[in-house]
């Protein structure tokens, strides 16, 4: 009677494992690994390099800066400056208002871009390649500055939170990529919850989003990167200080600083500490929620970029 092992067959996972690690890398597969590890290392190092040094101004002394001192590390350890812009009543409000914008802006903004990107996926939605069309053509063209400026003042917007949210509202590069990302959603399971009863807007807003969280959190982060840093509009149809975001406050510190440049030496290394705080001050919000979305950050990009 013969019998057989049935493990006869089954490899040796550790000896896979073994011959996997013998494995030799090619003399060119090594010179581009390192090539490419010390240029990205560089690639950091130089975009990194003006935030430490700004950093480094924002708690040095005024002298320090003055004597060309500050590099990476602060230089006579100074908080005064801080205290000073923290007490100003107006960096607040104006802060304050950066992140109302930022927050309603945002909103507004991914609810239009979800619900036309999801349209526009539909090859059954009549018009489509016309709407897309439109979408694209406003990537090239605009009306331009002053046409813009008047329909804003026309409409009442002017001095109001929706002249910097309205026209602003869609990104048609983030359209695109959320557009791309719903073409390559599976159909069957839309088709399951149409059966199970759910309407076109159910789908959409309990199966779709919650499935699209990677995508959905990149055009988060991309639209509240754009709003918070957004000056211009706020700068062409507001004008009255108390209505400003944080952008146009140091807007005007940087202002201030190319004034004083005949004044002396001392006042320009006096404005550029306070630069330099109040920059830290405004760039220390997104900072601190870039970590918990980078991670969605590559993964939702590649969704929306790669076709099925």
């Amino acid at each position: 009677m013969v019998t057989t092992d049935p493990t006869a067959h089954v490899p040796d996972l550790a000896a896979v494992r073994n011959s996997m690690r013998t494995i030799k890398e090619t003399t060119g597969y090594k010179v581009f690994k390192y090539a490419n590890g010390a240029f990205l290392a560089l690639v950091c190092v130089v975009t990194l390099y003006p935030f430490v040094n700004l950093v480094a101004k924002a708690f040095s002394s005024e002298g320090a800066i003055a004597a060309g001192q500050v590099n990476l590390i602060p230089r006579g350890f100074n908080i005064t400056t801080f205290a000073a812009v923290m007490s100003d009543d107006m960096f607040w409000i104006n802060y304050r208002n950066t992140v109302v914008y930022t927050v309603v802006a945002t909103v507004i903004a991914m609810a239009m871009t979800t619900t036309f990107a999801y349209a526009l996926a539909k090859k059954h939605l009549k018009g489509r390649s016309f709407f897309v069309g439109i979408a694209v053509f406003t990537m090239f063209f605009s009306g331009g500055l002053i046409p813009n400026y008047l329909l804003i003042n026309s409409l009442g917007f002017k001095n109001s939170i929706w002249a910097i949210v309205i026209p602003n509202a869609i990104s048609v590069f983030n359209l695109l990529i959320m557009k791309s990302f719903f073409e390559n959603f599976p159909p069957d399971l839309e088709e399951a919850a149409s059966i199970d009863g759910l309407s076109t807007y159910g789908v959409f807003a309990r199966i779709v989003l919650p499935l699209s969280k990677a995508v959905l959190a990149t055009m988060v982060l991309f639209y509240a990167v754009s709003f918070w840093n957004s000056w211009f509009a706020a700068f062409l149809y507001m004008d009255k200080a108390e209505l400003y975001p944080v952008t146009i406050y140091l807007r005007n510190l940087l202002a201030a600083a190319t004034s004083m440049e005949d004044m002396g030496t001392d006042n320009v290394q006096i404005a550029s500490n306070v630069q330099a705080v109040t920059m830290v001050l405004t760039v220390l919000p997104i900072i601190c929620v870039y970590p918990f979305i980078q991670r969605y950050f590559v993964s939702g990009v590649m969704l929306g970029s790669v076709k099925g």
